[in-house]
């Protein structure tokens, strides 16, 4: 029997984490680059904010924030909480030069970058930036 019934995962499915559910809605992935340029006019054309974390399912560091950034979605529900795997998406994240990356956005725009992981650091960006 071969692969072809077989979907591939991807995004925070692809991660095979155990992840908090989230309660507002306000957590999705970037399953492509098209998809992710879709999600970025979307941040800039409403004028939302969202944070992105730029990540890797390779990644050790991305593997022990990602459970934090889905519990931090349920805390900043007016923030969009966008997990874009650097692989799935190689063309929009060429200038990703360190996972995880976040990225946060006020009014459409884009206002701040974190690198690194950090619980307290990432809550406390968030709270800023709300």
């Amino acid at each position: 029997m071969g692969e072809e019934g077989k979907e591939e995962k991807r995004g925070l499915e692809a991660t095979g984490l155990s992840l908090p559910p989230n309660r507002h809605g306000n957590l999705s992935s970037a399953s492509s680059d098209t998809h992710l340029k879709k999600i970025l006019h979307d941040i800039r054309s409403s004028k939302t904010s969202a944070v992105i974390n730029y990540g890797a399912s390779w990644c050790r560091v991305c593997s022990q924030i990602l459970p934090s950034f889905c519990q931090l979605s349920n805390e900043f529900k007016k923030f969009s909480f966008i997990y874009a795997d650097i692989d799935e998406c190689p063309e929009t994240t060429l200038s990703i030069r360190y996972t995880p990356t976040f990225h946060f956005y006020r009014d459409g725009e884009r206002v701040d970058e974190m690198l690194g992981a950090g619980e307290e650091r990432l809550h406390d960006r968030l709270w800023l930036h709300s």
